[in-house]
C-alpha cells in the first residue's frame, strides 16, 4: 500500500516537473516566468485594478501591467530616485495633474503609495501621452519615451529626427540619446509582448 502511493506521488511529481519544464521551454523569457511562479501573488495581486484601469482609459491592460513591472516590480512602497512613487512611478506633479483633471479633491502625496490611485493616476498620464502621439505609426514608443524622460526630451529627439511630423517610431528610437531611456521603452515592448503572447495578464 505504502509502496502504492510513494509511486503514485513519484509519477505525479514527475508530470508536473514535466509540464512545467515544457511551460518554461515554450515561454519566450524563462526567467520572467520563474520569477511569476516564485513571486505569484505578488505579480497577480493588482492585475483587477490594472484591468479596470485600462478598460476606463481604454489602454490595453497588458502594457499597463508591463509598466507596473518596469517601474517597481509590484512593489507599492516603492520611491524613486526623482522622488517617483508606488506601482507606476508616478511623481506628485503628475498626479496632482491627474487629481485636478479628476477632480480629486482630497488628494495627498502619500496617496500614491496606494495601489488603486497609483495606477489611476499613472494610466491616466500614460493615455494622455498616448493621445498626444496617436498620429504616428506607433504611439506606444513614443509615449512609453515621454512617461519616462518627459514630453519637452521627447519633443527636442523629435525635432532631431529632421523628419518633423513624418518621424516614426524607429526615427524616435535612434535619435533618443540616452541608453537608460531606449533599455526602458525595449523592456516594456518586450514584456508587453509576453503578456499577449500567452493571451493575459
Amino acid at each position: 500500500m505504502f509502496k502504492a502511493l510513494f509511486k503514485l506521488v513519484a509519477v505525479m511529481l514527475l508530470a508536473l516537473g514535466a509540464a512545467g519544464g515544457v511551460v518554461l521551454w515554450r515561454s519566450p523569457d524563462s526567467l520572467y516566468t520563474i520569477q511569476e511562479w516564485l513571486n505569484y501573488s505578488r505579480f497577480r495581486r493588482y492585475d483587477d485594478i490594472i484591468s479596470e484601469a485600462g478598460r476606463k482609459r481604454q489602454i490595453d491592460p497588458m502594457l499597463i501591467k508591463a509598466i507596473v513591472w518596469r517601474e517597481s516590480s509590484f512593489h507599492p512602497e516603492k520611491i524613486g530616485r526623482n522622488g517617483e512613487r508606488g506601482l507606476m512611478q508616478v511623481r506628485v506633479a503628475a498626479a496632482r495633474e491627474w487629481a485636478k483633471a479628476e477632480k480629486v479633491d482630497d488628494f495627498t502625496e502619500s496617496d500614491l503609495f496606494k495601489p488603486r490611485t497609483n495606477i489611476e493616476a499613472g494610466t491616466w498620464y500614460l493615455k494622455r501621452a498616448m493621445q498626444r502621439w496617436s498620429a504616428k505609426d506607433d504611439a506606444i514608443p513614443f509615449a512609453l519615451a515621454e512617461y519616462n524622460a518627459g514630453r519637452t526630451r521627447v519633443d527636442q529627439w523629435v525635432t532631431q529626427t529632421d523628419m518633423g511630423g513624418k518621424a516614426t517610431a524607429d526615427d524616435l528610437r535612434q535619435s533618443i540619446p540616452f541608453r537608460s531611456t531606449r533599455a526602458y521603452i525595449d523592456t516594456i515592448l518586450k514584456r508587453y509582448r509576453l503578456y499577449k503572447q500567452r493571451g493575459h495578464l
